[in-house]
């Protein structure tokens, strides 16, 4: 694979920095992201990995876009308002970056349903329910797919990466558990939401899917920290990490690895 004189001009920027540069840009070039919600987080997510030149997504939500969403979700426009949100942010894309591939789907991800991003290079999971979530985490599970948990809530944010098919790591259900799989949780329009937050905790898994997508290819930078979440405070404001374990007798990855 080479680069035009364009799409070096393009990432010029990135290709500098000694943690990146033309072998980590081809990297990127070559990867392939399915995002899962295409909301407040899905959004700063695909403008950032759009931005840092991901060659590939597969883009997955069943909403449609809201008046409401437009607080928060960045990548939307009042003409967007009524239109599926994976139609509208592959519009985006394509307006963005011509050059990057996409694939959508409108489908609710359940847990037998990894064929949906199959080749994947990562799963990204910005959804807002817990019972998404999981089903999210198994099926990566049962696909051997790298998965980066995002969410927020009013003014906190979490960001952790998952790989529940390798020995001694964990999955999303060993940080959870199984009491969350109904779908009875708190929705931002209970709870409220800053836009900002959202953004916030978007860019910081745009910044993490990066690095697991550059393991083995920046020493520096590459590490994808499985099994540390990142939880992020914007009323103090701040950041503290804690490190999941692998739980022995979990149901979505005891016996995997």
């Amino acid at each position: 694979m080479r680069f035009s004189p364009e799409r070096l001009d393009r990432f010029a920027r990135h290709i500098v920095l000694p943690e990146i540069g033309g072998a980590g840009q081809f990297a990127l070039a070559q990867a392939h992201v399915a995002l899962i919600g295409l909301g407040g987080i899905g959004s700063p997510v695909l403008q950032y990995l759009a931005g840092a030149g991901v060659g590939r997504f597969t883009l997955i939500d069943s909403d449609v876009v809201d008046h409401t969403n437009l607080q928060r979700q960045t990548i939307f426009t009042e003409r967007d308002v009524g239109y599926s949100k994976v139609v509208a942010a592959r519009r985006w894309l394509a307006n963005f970056d011509a050059k990057l591939e996409a694939e959508v789907s409108d489908a609710r991800v359940g847990p037998n349903d990894a064929a949906v991003f199959a080749g994947a290079d990562l799963v990204l999971d910005g959804t807002d329910n817990f019972a998404t979530r999981l089903a999210v985490a198994d099926a990566c599970v049962a696909a051997a797919t790298p998965l980066l948990s995002a969410a927020v809530g009013r003014f906190q944010g979490q960001v952790g990466a998952f790989a529940g098919h390798l020995p001694d790591q964990p999955c999303y259900r060993c940080f959870v558990g199984d009491a969350f799989d109904a779908e009875d949780c708190d929705t931002c329009a209970d709870e409220g939401m800053l836009g900002a937050m959202a953004g916030w905790t978007g860019t910081f898994a745009a910044l993490q899917a990066i690095r697991v997508l550059l393991t083995g290819v920046s020493m520096n930078f590459g590490d994808p920290q499985w099994g540390r979440l990142h939880i992020l405070d914007g009323i103090a404001p701040g950041m503290r990490s804690v490190r999941i374990a692998k739980d022995p007798a979990c149901r979505g990855c005891a016996g995997r690895g």
